[in-house]
């Protein structure tokens, strides 16, 4: 039963870490995921561009910590 609890929760993470992956686009404001563009222009992110990066992060540790613990049991 925990082994397939673990499994959906992995799943449901890679699908999350990979939407927050795609929605980061370097260079460009987050409208540019959406058909915008943009210049050129390379700053510190900031604001929605932030929040995306840490969750992101955050996901990816969540991600690797769900795939040693499918290891363990």
């Amino acid at each position: 039963m925990t082994i397939n609890i673990l499994a959906i929760l992995q799943i449901v993470v890679s699908v999350f870490l990979v939407t927050g992956v795609l929605l980061q686009q370097r260079g460009s404001a987050i409208g540019s995921a959406f058909g915008q563009e943009g210049g050129a222009f390379y700053g510190s992110r900031r604001g929605m561009e932030k929040k995306i990066f840490w969750a992101t992060v955050t996901l990816g540790a969540l991600f690797v910590i769900l795939a040693i613990l499918n290891l363990i049991f």
